[in-house]
């Protein structure tokens, strides 16, 4: 079965082209990455298996101009590996916000359509850009399933006091405010592929998972299910993020609207989009930039760093205390898994929980699955690439032959 996954992020559109035999037996087709959409140097890297990469710079304002470079990127007569988009027998899409409605994947049809529209409000960057690929994909390909895993599944695991805030309970009846988490594909992908890396039993461990990319958070995971994690209401609680403000005192928001006369529309814009790298570095959202702006003595630079490794830090330590312990932390997505100066100066912050980091190894490894830890370390620390697009992909496969 041929599956195409869809993996729209805040600025990015990851993409798979997999044929699909069983949930262990697959190949890959092609896989590519629109990246740094909205900013001026956007770019896309193709690379279809057996052939030559393609790689292209050019401007891509939104996520519609995206999805158009990469269905053309497979078909391409050079470079692509398709004949014509009927060779897709399914398509799998990643949605970030699904609230309570959803726990697992499901067939899309137009309830669910109304239900992920309804989720917008909850995250503004992300769920606008999925209903973009769907609708892009239902064009092309009107009589192929589209199925949608939704980020927020995983952890509908948690308990009330994990997830509920302390507003009046009304507004969680009325309006379905309450914590819902993000990148939960992610972190259930590593969190499971981590403990058979670590030699862990899932059903019996305790994992934090540190999904650090553009958007990033950080997940607490008892035997295999999440018990806290660092993303609220919105992905925009948490830690410092490219655009993204993270947790701030509730009351700096009236204060800023009502000193710079601004809309709710217009404040929600200002925490998602002018915030977080972008918003304290004045100059970048992107984290190879920020540490290209350090190496070259920038302070504020170099201060939007230092507050992201403070950010996990604090989010991790919180979770160690929740949980009574840790057996497992894991390091996953961009930022985590290019950056060894992030994992180590992290990991350093828990020497006092008996880690003991192997910085010398650290330093050669990037993008691929690594032990951090020296064999003695009473914590091991681990670097697990995320497959988002595989746990999508086996479910999408699942889902599209229940309903053949």
């Amino acid at each position: 079965m041929i599956i195409l996954v869809i993996n729209c992020g805040s600025s990015s559109i990851k993409y798979q082209l997999l044929d699909m035999k069983n949930d262990n037996d697959f190949s890959l087709l092609a896989k590519g990455i629109v990246e740094k959409i909205g900013l001026p140097d956007s770019n896309i890297t193709h690379k279809p298996t057996g052939k030559a990469k393609m790689e292209k710079t050019a401007p891509i304002p939104d996520h519609k101009v995206g999805m158009k470079f990469v269905l053309d990127a497979l078909v391409d007569p050079e470079y692509g590996v398709l004949s014509s988009f009927g060779d897709i027998d399914a398509v799998g899409h990643r949605i970030v916000q699904g609230a309570d409605f959803f726990s697992g994947s499901v067939l899309v049809d137009e309830d669910v359509m109304e239900k992920i529209g309804f989720c917008c409000d909850f995250a503004p960057l992300h769920n606008p850009a999925h209903i973009l690929g769907i609708r892009a994909m239902q064009a092309v390909l009107p009589s192929v399933p589209q199925v949608a895993t939704f980020d927020t599944a995983f952890h509908q695991t948690m308990e009330a006091p994990a997830y509920m805030y302390a507003l009046p309970y009304e507004y969680y009846q009325k309006y379905r405010v309450r914590r819902y988490g993000a990148h939960g594909t992610s972190h259930q992908y590593v969190s499971r592929r981590g403990a058979e890396f670590a030699g862990l039993d899932l059903n019996d461990s305790r994992i934090i998972t540190c999904h650090i990319g553009n958007g990033s958070s950080v997940t607490a995971v008892r035997n295999g299910k999440c018990v806290d994690t660092s993303m609220g209401f919105t992905p925009l609680e948490g830690m410092i993020m490219g655009t993204r403000c993270g947790s701030i005192d509730a009351s700096i928001v009236p204060y800023i609207m009502r000193k710079e006369n601004l809309t709710p529309e217009q404040m929600t814009e200002v925490m998602n989009k002018k915030s977080g790298f972008l918003g304290l570095s004045g100059k970048t959202s992107d984290c190879r930039d920020m540490c290209d702006l350090r190496a070259a003595g920038d302070e504020r630079a170099k201060m939007v760093l230092d507050k992201l490794v403070l950010d996990i830090t604090k989010l991790v330590g919180g979770f160690v205390a929740e949980m009574g312990g840790v057996d497992l932390i894991i390091f996953t997505a961009g930022i985590a898994e290019n950056n060894a100066w992030l994992r180590r100066d992290v990991s350093n912050n828990f020497k006092y929980l008996g880690v003991k980091f192997d910085e010398a190894f650290n330093d050669t490894v990037r993008g691929v699955e690594a032990m951090l830890t020296t064999p003695d370390s009473a914590v091991k620390v681990a670097l697990i690439p995320t497959d988002e697009e595989l746990m999508i992909a086996r479910d999408t496969m699942h889902i599209a032959l229940q309903n053949k």
